[in-house]
């Protein structure tokens, strides 16, 4: 099982455990409240001496307490870590505090019921429900206690009143009186109550936000899908301690249903997910007719418990036990969880959960598994669809080689082979062959460039601003030995601060540019330059050829408009957010002109 969300899954109803410097920081705000309420009181009571009752012993104390208020802060500024024996006892010191500071107030309590409602509130802040409630209950128990040694000693005739005329001394009798502690102590326990169960639901809603951040966080995509929900299932095995987890999910348009299963293994190592064989009658099986977006069963004696919800977390009523009864045909268990999910429009599916541990009400524990799920899944949806993506391009690409294949080389190939046979029938005739030897030398000359001009593009490419340049111009010089064209790479550039996708695709669209003058303009001279200004970089490739079918110079958008221009480049300058402007002479040559932003918004890449 795994600590980490077993931890968080016990917080749910206990405590939620704090790392050291978010305790410390609690610390620090407490013990800055501490001083300032100290002082406000001290203000407060110079208006309104009475308060006190003139009292120097009550005065000492109010000075001690912000003495103690100030080492506690320095303390927590020198220290690294608070320990929990130090927490308990400042907590200790605000719990005695309150009580005490009471036998001296003579005037109206308001200044020092702060004190008490700090202590609850710093109990509530730390802790939760139930020692915010204990600290409540302290302090009416210390009132109380006071208030009996007060009533039958201090105050007693006869008693303590020479010593309180020796100490100069004047107790506030009145607020001891059973009717005033009476009420008091029915504030304190309903205002404990209350800070306490919004604490205690504070770090509940903050324990689920951090299970369901810790499972998103450790989705990835590199693992698949299969990974993915592999991941996911073993975390919710590990969090409701359940035997065994099903998910069934059913493709909206082929109708074809999934499911997959994933057993806890003790102690014999991790479990992996696994497929099953599936067929239209398991639609039935797993997905139809059961009750609520989530629901709870279990078998009581000869009877099914059951509880369910609907998308909103609302329990409806479970009229239908048939479903869970067939569901228990195929798989034995006692008890089971089911909660239901929906991807889009395309898949729709169920999670089963069978045999779970609860740890808390389950109706609470529906609601967040049904939260749970509607966080989760997107994620687990996205990874998908990304997959698909990749899938899809992936088959796009091969397609696209294999026609180019098809289209080029292979048909080159057989035109070869014909045309070795003619000369295999010619020299046995006796003819000469020469010349047609030389035709078919250049043919395959020309196949060997257009393979490898093929193989370049298919190669990933790993280049950034510090190896651009270098590229560029092997890339240029291989063109000229290769093709026999005149070619040179010009730039005045020492360094480049290009983003690595924009040297990509500058380096893509250099290599298309080069294939485009080989195969079309019939070019001697080629020129690739590369340079930048303040807010753009420049590409520029051009040549002597004959140049496009259209006389002018036209943008990205007319191009568009009349349908011309290259459609790689155009479709690669795209992707870096750049313009593209091509010149176009007959008989003269071609100019592309390719300009890039330096705060472009350049997509990220699938």
């Amino acid at each position: 099982m795994n600590p980490h969300v077993e931890r968080y899954r016990q917080s749910w109803r206990l405590r939620i455990p704090q790392d050291p410097s978010e305790t410390r920081r609690i610390e620090r705000w407490l013990a800055t409240a501490r001083v300032f309420l100290a002082v406000s009181t001290l203000v407060a009571i110079r208006m309104d001496p009475t308060e006190l009752g003139n009292s120097w012993a009550a005065y000492g104390l109010f000075v001690f307490y912000l003495a103690n208020g100030i080492l506690i802060m320095m303390l927590l500024r020198r220290r690294r870590q608070s320990t929990a024996g130090f927490r308990l006892l400042v907590h200790a010191g605000d719990v005695a505090w309150p009580a005490l500071i009471s036998i001296f107030a003579e005037g109206p309590r308001a200044p020092f019921f702060l004190f008490f409602f700090f202590v609850l509130a710093a109990a509530a802040y730390r802790w939760g429900l139930w020692e915010t409630l204990g600290t409540a209950a302290a302090e009416v128990a210390l009132l109380w206690i006071e208030s009996f040694v007060l009533i039958h000693g201090w105050l007693a005739p006869g008693g303590s009143s020479s010593w309180r005329a020796v100490l100069g001394l004047r107790v506030n009798a009145t607020a001891f009186g059973p009717q005033q502690l009476f009420m008091l102590s029915i504030y304190l326990l309903v205002m404990g109550l209350l800070l306490g169960y919004l604490a205690e639901q504070q770090k509940h809603l903050r324990a689920e936000k951090a299970v369901v951040n810790g499972i998103l966080s450790r989705i990835r995509v590199e693992a698949g899908l299969t990974g993915t929900i592999e991941m996911i299932f073993h975390e919710m095995l590990s969090m409701y301690g359940a035997s065994r987890v099903v998910v069934a999910s059913q493709e909206s348009h082929s109708q074809r249903v999934f499911v997959g299963e994933l057993d806890r293994k003790i102690g014999r190592g991790r479990s992996e997910w696994h497929w099953l064989e599936t067929g239209l009658r398991d639609a039935k099986t797993y997905l139809d007719d059961f009750p609520g977006d989530v629901c709870y069963a279990a078998m009581d004696g000869d009877r099914w418990t059951t509880l369910a919800l609907d998308a909103s977390g609302n329990q409806i009523a479970v009229d239908n036990l048939a479903p869970i009864s067939q569901l228990r045909e195929v798989g034995n268990f006692d008890s089971l969880v089911t909660v239901a999910f929906l991807f889009g429009s395309e898949w729709r599916g169920r999670i089963f959960l069978f045999n779970p541990s609860w740890r808390g009400e389950k109706q609470e524990e529906l609601r967040f598994l049904l939260d749970l799920v509607h966080q989760v899944g997107p994620a687990v949806y996205n990874v998908y669809l990304l997959h698909r993506m990749r899938r899809r391009a992936g088959a796009a690409e091969r397609a696209r080689f294999a026609r180019e294949l098809h289209d080029g080389a292979v048909q080159s190939l057989i035109a070869v082979e014909m045309q070795v046979d003619v000369l295999r029938r010619q020299s046995d005739a006796g003819k000469p062959v020469g010349g047609e030897l030389s035709r078919i030398q250049g043919l395959l000359r020309e196949e060997v460039l257009k393979l490898r001009e093929l193989m370049q593009q298919m190669k990933a490419i790993d280049v950034d601003s510090q190896r651009l340049l270098g590229v560029l111009n092997d890339t240029v010089e291989r063109f000229q030995r290769e093709t026999g064209i005149s070619a040179r790479f010009v730039t005045d550039l020492d360094d480049l601060d290009m983003p690595q996708r924009v040297c990509r695709e500058i380096l893509r669209i250099v290599q298309e540019g080069l294939v485009n003058v080989r195969k079309h303009s019939g070019a001697r001279h080629a020129l690739v330059r590369l340079g930048s200004s303040a807010d753009k970089w420049s590409l520029t490739v051009e040549d002597d050829g004959k140049g496009f079918a259209f006389a002018g110079r036209y943008n990205q958008e007319q191009m568009e408009e009349l349908g011309k221009g290259p459609m790689i480049i155009k479709e690669r300058v795209g992707l870096i957010a750049g313009e593209l402007t091509v010149e176009s002479n007959p008989g003269q040559g071609t100019r592309l002109e390719v300009t890039v932003p330096r705060n472009g918004d350049v997509p990220h890449e699938l």
